[in-house]
């Protein structure tokens, strides 16, 4: 148990601000940051690497957000939602381009998926990537270029 509470005050943070950027809502990234921390304890013996387990914790924060997104998404009128929308592409003047983007983002291979997603979506720093992998800052922020490259790339087909 102690172990889990460590894992927990380490990783709360990052979990917590990682939905935030997804969701743009406090109180709904506070639910998914519980939600997420639920089914860490309920796979806690599972988990092979417990000093490194904050990639995984955002991974399952991530499948804890689209879970609830495509839950609620059928039942919540995009255009009548209020301050707290739910729609990850809200701002964007151009939803239909941000949507492509997101579907050419989610058939990346991995780690450039995971990197991008953390540092571009997550605002997690390249620093805290790399600790995440175990690998060097260089490794997070060459990886990072390349998903930018390759996504810059499959973008090309949608430009007018």
């Amino acid at each position: 148990m102690k172990e889990f509470e460590a894992v927990f005050e380490e990783n709360r943070d990052l979990v917590f601000r990682y939905l935030i950027k997804l969701c743009r809502s406090d109180s709904l990234a506070e639910e998914l940051t519980q939600e997420t921390f639920f089914r860490a304890y309920i796979n806690f013996a599972t988990i092979r690497s417990k000093e490194r387990c904050s990639s995984w914790l955002c991974q399952t924060a991530k499948n804890c957000y689209f879970s609830w997104y495509n839950e609620h998404k059928k039942t919540i009128p995009l255009d009548e939602a209020g301050d707290e929308t739910n729609d990850p592409f809200e701002d964007n003047e151009d939803k239909e381009l941000c949507e492509k983007a997101y579907e050419e983002l989610s058939k990346l291979e991995e780690p450039y998926k995971k990197v991008f997603t953390l540092n571009a979506v997550g605002g997690v720093s390249l620093k805290e990537i790399s600790r995440m992998f175990g690998k060097s800052e260089s490794w997070a922020r060459v990886t990072y270029y390349r998903a930018r490259q390759k996504l810059a790339e499959r973008m090309k087909k949608y430009e007018l």
